[in-house]
């Protein structure tokens, strides 16, 4: 059954970015910014970890859940460090990620030379 929530709760979350889209018409970056603001407001809100905890990786694997890193991130950070926790806690979360995709993007680009 847990695969099957994920697959319907990320599948709804895809559907939703093919929605703004095709019908919307929002440019990719217009809808990534979006499903990433749309994250962040969720876990502010205190709605995005409830989801996680029900479809597990439904609602991780999709750009939202970057949106929900950030700011639970700043949250935990600013509790404990103020201000200055806020920016340490959005790099401090997320750097992982980032930090692969750049390295794997740069191999990818090493390996696989375009053709054009």
């Amino acid at each position: 059954m847990t695969f099957l929530w994920a697959f319907l709760v990320g599948g709804t979350i895809c559907l939703i970015g093919q929605f703004l889209l095709d019908v919307v018409k929002l440019t990719p970056a217009h809808t990534m910014s979006s499903m990433v603001v749309a994250g962040a407001v969720l876990d502010g809100l205190g709605l995005y970890d409830p989801l996680i905890h029900f479809a597990g990786a439904g609602a991780t694997v999709p750009i939202t859940s970057f949106g929900n890193a950030l700011v639970h991130g700043a949250m935990a950070e600013a509790e404990q460090h103020g201000l200055v926790g806020v920016i340490t806690g959005i790099f401090e979360v997320t750097s992982a990620g980032i930090s692969s995709a750049i390295v794997f993007g740069f191999f990818a680009a090493v390996l696989f030379r375009p053709k054009g």
